[in-house]
């Protein structure tokens, strides 16, 4: 299955209302395209289309602190639902990893 995936679908600051569409338990805070983009590959999924400077219209009337640019086209063998999910979950991941790996280095 193709789709189309932005950033703030899967944003926990955002309500609904603006597109996010997974749940606020599920969701992450602030999520970078980048982020999106190795989630995805690490689950296997393909990035078939990758837009950076993009915006989704659905932004055009909230705060410029919660717009967050960038869009994904994915090919994955799982419906969308379930894709953004499974990428929330390896987003969380990473960054307990990144902070893990910060918290290790010694200090002088």
């Amino acid at each position: 299955m193709k789709f189309v995936v932005w950033p703030s679908e899967i944003d926990s600051r955002l309500p609904r209302k603006y597109g996010r569409l997974v749940k606020k338990a599920v969701a992450v805070d602030a999520p970078t395209i980048d982020e999106i983009r190795d989630a995805a590959e690490i689950l296997g999924m393909k990035v078939v289309e990758f837009e950076p400077e993009k915006l989704n219209p659905r932004l055009s009337g909230i705060d410029e602190e919660l717009r967050t640019k960038g869009m994904l086209r994915i090919e994955s063998p799982y419906p969308k639902g379930k894709s953004l999910r499974m990428i929330c979950e390896k987003i969380r991941e990473l960054r307990a990893k990144k902070r893990k790996a910060h918290g290790k280095r010694k200090k002088r």
